[in-house]
């Protein structure tokens, strides 16, 4: 037998989409129901870098960035290849300062500017710094028992659970055996965490995507925000009017919500096997794409939509946010995707394909990457590529979950996640790359990074590229060469941050049907919602930006109709 619960609006997904919606809505006195399918909160977001993108931004004013309104979409318009910018983008670029204050000045999420982070591309436009924000580290003792149900960082790129946050406290870990300042820091934070993790189960200082859920979830409670976790939607409720509710499978059996609105925000499809094999070539049984987002995301959300209407857009660029990947093997025996955002822009890196030869700026973004990968390798072959460095870059960065020093590095290789040779002939060898084209490509590369310039890709050449790389190292932050055996490699493989391609909206996130009608009562947010960059990736943080932006505007407008 089935329990009814009445509200008015419910969302499917704890990201920071849905989150923003519901703490939105909660907050001009809508009643708000989350339900959220895993037994944590957060998705994808509590994964992520955490960082949005923002053009315009009240933190970046505030510190005397201003820029001239038609810039951010002229960038835009630049690297969307002259496509026009549709009523949703320039939507997203009107609300989104609003959004961000809106949050900051009446809930628990609180920002850091982005002054120094510049775009992706040197396009028309472009700006190194200021259109980006993320959230403040986060103390969460403040969560109280409810941190338990927040989803833990990314095993594979953290440090026994602790996150490490861009900027300054990444360049404290990457520095700790050449600076005792660093060292000092990175000791007093494994200390502080170790203990923390005996005493209560887990780190409470939260940094990156984990703050800001965190800082949502807060925020989400302080509002009455409810919440139903372990749930599953078996199908949408529907009638002549339009969407009605939803019925929930839980431990206690169904549960059918009636409310005004529903909200998808069930992250996308990167583990969507049947729709990856529509979707991405270089997976056509659903299998040979390794996504970093969280296995559960598994299309739920726009198969949902789709029974009420709603229509999945083929029409974007690219349908994932590329990334690229290895796989590791956990002790546990769980095989997760690593994430390789930080070490390939970094001195003593290059990347070949199994021909020995370069194919891509190895600073570029990690969607520019694999975006390359892709069109690099010839038709019937799967995308692979090998990440090689030598011995000074490994122990001075890391190579992807294989830590720089003092970490050891017999464990990687050991289990076979990195392979190592005294030579690069003997490396080629063991990785089945063709040797002497690999000789030739490192002694090119090397003699490229002796002058600073990099003839055949221009590492370096971007904001970007040099924002990335290690303003220590001279004559260029990003290119060094790798002559100190022994030398390393580690298996590059296709992936992605989550997908682009989603249920089709119109300005205010509600779902369209085939005649571009929006479906009443229903709205689709974050990657459920087809990106408004039209799968393109101009900036970091061009996910959540957007995700909260119309996580908000649903919100407030939505309110605003049943109070009016």
């Amino acid at each position: 037998m089935s329990r009814l619960v009445e509200v008015d609006m419910l969302v499917i997904g704890s990201g920071a989409a849905g989150l923003s919606a519901a703490v939105t809505a909660a907050l001009h006195g809508a009643r708000v129901l989350v339900a959220e399918k895993e037994s944590t909160i957060g998705g994808t977001s509590a994964w992520s870098g955490g960082w949005l993108w923002i053009p315009q931004n009240p933190l970046a004013r505030e510190e005397g960035i201003i820029e001239d309104d038609a810039a951010p979409l002229a960038y835009l318009q630049a690297e969307m290849e002259g496509r026009p910018a549709d009523a949703r983008l320039r939507t997203f670029l009107r609300y989104g300062p609003e959004m961000v204050e809106f949050f900051r000045r009446r809930t628990a999420v609180q920002f850091v500017s982005g002054s120094k982070m510049p775009d992706f591309h040197n396009s028309q436009g472009f700006v190194n710094g200021g259109r980006s924000v993320t959230a403040q580290p986060y103390d969460a003792r403040e969560l109280g028992d409810w941190l338990h149900r927040l989803r833990p960082p990314l095993e594979t790129i953290s440090l026994a659970g602790m996150g490490i946050a861009g900027g300054e406290d990444m360049a404290h870990f990457f520095n700790a055996t050449r600076s005792p300042r660093s060292a000092l820091y990175a000791a007093r934070r494994l200390a502080r965490h170790g203990w923390q993790r005996l005493r209560h189960g887990r780190g409470r200082h939260l940094v990156n995507g984990n703050a800001l859920v965190a800082r949502l979830l807060r925020s989400a409670l302080d509002a009455k925000v409810s919440f139903q976790l372990n749930a599953p939607v078996t199908r949408l409720l529907q009638n002549a009017s339009g969407v009605t509710g939803a019925i929930l499978s839980s431990d206690d059996g169904e549960i059918q919500i009636n409310a005004r609105a529903v909200v998808l925000a069930c992250g996308g499809f990167p583990h969507d096997k049947q729709r990856l094999a529509e979707q991405v070539p270089h997976a056509a049984q659903g299998y040979g794409h390794f996504s970093a987002a969280p296995p559960g995301n598994q299309g739920d959300g726009i198969r949902l939509g789709e029974t009420a209407g709603g229509q999945f857009d083929r029409s974007l660029k690219h349908p994932m946010a590329w990334a690229p990947v290895s796989r590791v093997s956990l002790a546990s025996g769980i095989q997760l995707a690593f994430p390789h955002l930080v070490e390939r822009a970094k001195p003593g890196f290059i990347a070949v394909r199994d021909n020995g030869k370069r194919f891509v700026n190895e600073a570029d973004s990690y969607h520019d990457f694999i975006a390359a990968l892709i069109d690099a390798t010839p038709e019937g072959e799967k995308p692979a590529a090998w990440l090689i460095a030598d011995s000074q870059a490994l122990h001075r960065y890391g190579l992807g979950h294989a830590r720089p020093t003092p970490f050891p590095v017999k464990a990687w290789l050991r289990t076979g996640y990195l392979q190592s040779a005294s030579t690069l002939a003997e490396l080629a060898q063991k990785c089945s790359i063709d040797g002497p084209a690999l000789s030739a490509t490192v002694a090119r590369f090397n003699d490229f990074a002796r002058q600073g310039r990099d003839d055949d890709f221009q590492r370096g050449a971007s904001a970007y590229n040099r924002a990335q790389g290690d303003a220590s190292h001279q004559p260029s932050p990003t290119l060094g060469a790798l002559e100190k055996a022994p030398y390393y490699a580690v298996r590059i493989l296709p992936g992605s941050l989550g997908s682009f391609s989603g249920l089709k909206t119109d300005e205010q996130a509600r779902v369209l049907d085939v005649k571009h009608r929006p479906i009443p009562g229903l709205f689709a947010v974050g990657n459920d919602m087809s990106s408004v960059m039209q799968g393109f990736y101009p900036s970091g943080g061009i996910t959540l930006g957007p995700a909260m932006t119309f996580g908000y505007l649903v919100g407030k407008n939505f309110a605003k109709n049943i109070t009016s």
